[in-house]
């Protein structure tokens, strides 16, 4: 078998460790190292010399420790064997990772189950090459990134559940938990990092770059609807907006065929809304009223038969009065003047409250429109006019 005259190793970028294929040496051979690398002999397993770069003609002199286990007599160009590993010392900073299926979590604010899937990358170098070879040599002849990858995948996915759990236990968000992808990485990097030590592995990097959940999932949906509702009800108020759908069902009972009365005991609507309703019909029954002849006044009958009420004269019917409300810089409503007034109480509506309704040219307070000023004004009881003088007296009659 031939003797190698020759030593070196033009590993690629992926490869970490290789073994050179040939264990028939001899002294007199040279070991080139390059840059970024470092070579071993291993003599049954044993790791013995460790070569920097360099170029290096081996004897006896220069490979003490293979020497005194193989006993090479000195000088010459004796043949011996052993195993020469090369150990890539440069960084690899990108090692990808990924879950290999959602982690199921329940989102601590809204109480939906997510499932959440995570990517991102690392990077790490080989900082105690010596170490390295003892714990991961193994007897393969190469070892590349994906195998280093492959070798701390289960501490790395164990990590990463633990700490999106984490995050989650402190009340987060899945929705806001993308603003904390920084802290995530140097949690998981402080975790990761002395596993990887123990086999001489320095962990360069660790980096979360997406946490996510598939934008059909039905509870991912659900989780967008719930806070835009949340958000709609921080900006215009609880009460607020409550009326403001009690609203949008009267304009949707009203269109309906059939008359506002049958829509209303078909969706059921709240107590709230029935107190408006209730305002409304009270006022349209009182002005009924007033157009019906007092109790026992008879129409005349020229036939000779009862006379029986006059009809009363129908008014057309008139639009209800409603104005737009600016509510924390947003725009709400329309509302009836019934529901502004009930808006008072909230603090939800008051005198410098901005309002429009149809017909106004622009926005303006409230308490400078001739149909809202009585919201405001207190009620005070109307003062009658001063007593005529007395009138004289009567004589008696003659």
């Amino acid at each position: 078998m031939a003797l190698i005259d020759v030593i070196t190793w033009d590993g690629g970028s992926e490869q970490v460790a290789w073994k050179f294929p040939s264990t028939n040496l001899r002294l007199g051979s040279q070991l080139i190292v390059k840059p970024g690398q470092v070579a071993f002999f291993v003599y049954r397993g044993k790791v013995c010399d460790e070569i920097q770069e360099g170029a290096l003609t081996l004897k006896t002199g220069n490979i003490p420790l293979l020497t005194k286990l193989i006993s090479l007599p000195f000088g010459g160009d004796s043949p011996f064997q052993a195993e020469v590993w090369f150990i890539n010392k440069l960084a690899k900073l990108d090692t990808k990772w990924g879950t290999p299926s959602p982690i199921q979590v329940e989102d601590p604010k809204y109480g939906i189950i997510v499932p959440i899937r995570a990517f991102g990358q690392y990077g790490f170098r080989i900082a105690n090459p010596r170490l390295f070879l003892d714990t991961l040599m193994g007897s393969v002849a190469t070892i590349s990134d994906e195998t280093i990858r492959q070798y701390f995948r289960g501490k790395i996915m164990s990590t990463v559940s633990s700490q999106i759990g984490g995050l989650f236990n402190d009340k987060i968000s899945f929705l806001n938990i993308t603003a904390h992808l920084e802290e995530l990485s140097l949690a998981a990097q402080v975790k990761v990092s002395p596993v990887m030590e123990r086999f001489g592995i320095l962990l360069e990097t660790f980096y979360f770059e997406s946490l996510s959940v598939p934008e059909n999932d039905p509870s991912y949906i659900k989780l967008k609807q719930i806070k835009e509702k949340a958000a709609e009800l921080n900006i215009v108020g609880r009460d607020i907006y409550q009326l403001d759908k009690s609203m949008d069902v009267l304009k949707t009972a009203a269109s309906n065929e059939g008359g506002i009365n049958s829509s209303i005991l078909q969706s059921g609507m709240g107590m709230g809304m029935g107190v408006i309703m209730g305002n409304q019909i009270g006022q349209q029954a009182g002005q009924l009223l007033t157009h019906l002849p007092a109790a026992g006044s008879m129409a005349p009958n020229t036939a000779g038969a009862p006379s029986s009420f006059a009809p009363p004269a129908t008014p057309p019917p008139t639009a209800p009065l409603v104005f737009f409300v600016s509510i924390n810089g947003q725009q709400a409503g329309p509302y009836p003047t019934a529901a502004l007034q009930q808006m008072m109480p909230l603090g939800q509506f008051h005198a410098q409250s901005l309002v429009w309704r149809q017909g106004m040219a622009a926005w303006q307070a409230a308490g400078t429109i001739p149909e809202l000023v009585g919201l405001f004004a207190p009620l005070i009881p109307a003062t009658p006019p001063p007593l005529p003088p007395p009138l004289p007296p009567v004589p008696p009659p003659l």
